[in-house]
């Protein structure tokens, strides 16, 4: 198998920011479960629209225009919020190529809230 690529530091110099809202894990507290807090993150990465083959082929259903593709090194939970450029989006796992690379592969749907 060959080696991985490693785009890491083509992500962290020419990326942008964004803020996802991560929900830490809950737990037990002297027996009574305590729920997780959501906390705002400024992560970096690549934001790019959507390719015609990935509106085409979407596996998930149907994609408009007005999602997004982001290639991070951060590992973001499936439904995280994310803020972009004044755009609110969920976040969705997209593709996986970690076997190839060190850049995880997220689709962002937009969302009106």
């Amino acid at each position: 198998m060959p080696e991985k690529m490693s785009f890491a530091s083509v992500i962290l110099e020419q990326g942008v920011p964004f803020v996802a809202h991560l929900m830490s894990e809950g737990g037990y507290i002297d027996g009574e479960w305590i729920k997780g807090q959501e906390a705002l993150s400024e992560l970096t990465g690549i934001i790019l629209p959507l390719s015609n083959d990935d509106l085409k082929y979407s596996e998930n259903g149907t994609y408009t225009v007005k999602e997004k593709k982001l290639l991070t090194v951060d590992q973001i939970p499936e439904g995280t919020k994310v803020e972009y450029n004044n755009q609110k989006y969920t976040v969705q796992a997209f593709k996986d190529y970690s076997e190839y690379t060190d850049v995880n592969i997220y689709l962002m749907r937009w969302r009106e809230k």
